[in-house]
């Protein structure tokens, strides 16, 4: 396997899982200061030109943050990144569409790319600042979920590698406050073994 990713993106999350998981894979850097991702060599790949991007051994592309996560997990059931239980599965899939499809495609990107919201530059710190209200709106969510556990679904699961990359966003990268719970769960990720090679690997462990 090979994922492309861009050092901090939400590929971040994939990165971690396939650490969890153990088995051998590439890593390729997209370098989006150079926007190597609109390159004709990985829009040939990925036409979408977005990360995480992973090439399967067959050769086979497989793109989007929830489909490459869950694909990981059930071809690996006995590293448990799905909960075996329906109920915990669906909180597990439930926190994890809401991070990737609310908070991070609704929230941060407002945050992090006003100009696709608003061509009008003076209408800029109106869209970051609704970015923001969804953000700290989502942060609430996420606070009250992992309320009284460690972990999202209890156990540790592919919604907490979502959970990681969007919780680096904003504490890290934004500096935003994080809620009690967030900022438990996010000190217990940077505490695996697993995060703390993926943040080497993108030479990101100064930033967390």
């Amino acid at each position: 396997m090979k994922l492309y990713y861009m050092p901090g993106a939400c590929s971040i999350g994939i990165h971690v899982l396939l650490e969890e998981i153990g088995k051998p894979y590439d890593l390729q850097k997209i370098d989006g200061a150079k926007q190597e991702q609109y390159g004709p060599e990985f829009v040939k790949i990925n036409p979408k030109s977005k990360v995480p991007t992973l090439v399967r051994d067959d050769g086979s592309v497989l793109t989007e943050f929830p489909a490459i996560a869950t694909w990981l997990a059930r071809k690996n059931p006995e590293k448990g990144l799905l909960p075996s239980d329906a109920e915990a599965e669906a909180r597990a899939l439930e926190a994890m569409d809401y991070i990737v499809s609310t908070m991070h495609m609704q929230g941060f990107s407002r945050m992090f790319r006003p100009a696709n919201y608003a061509p009008t530059e003076a209408d800029h710190d109106k869209v970051k600042a609704r970015g923001k209200e969804i953000m700290e709106k989502g942060l609430a969510v996420l606070d009250k979920t992992l309320e009284g556990k460690e972990y999202v679904a209890g156990k540790f699961s592919v919604a907490d590698a979502a959970a990681f990359y969007i919780l680096f966003w904003a504490g890290a990268r934004m500096k935003m406050p994080l809620p009690k719970n967030c900022a438990a769960h996010y000190e217990r990720m940077k505490a695996r073994p697993s995060v703390k090679r993926t943040l080497e690997q993108e030479g990101l462990a100064q930033a967390a």
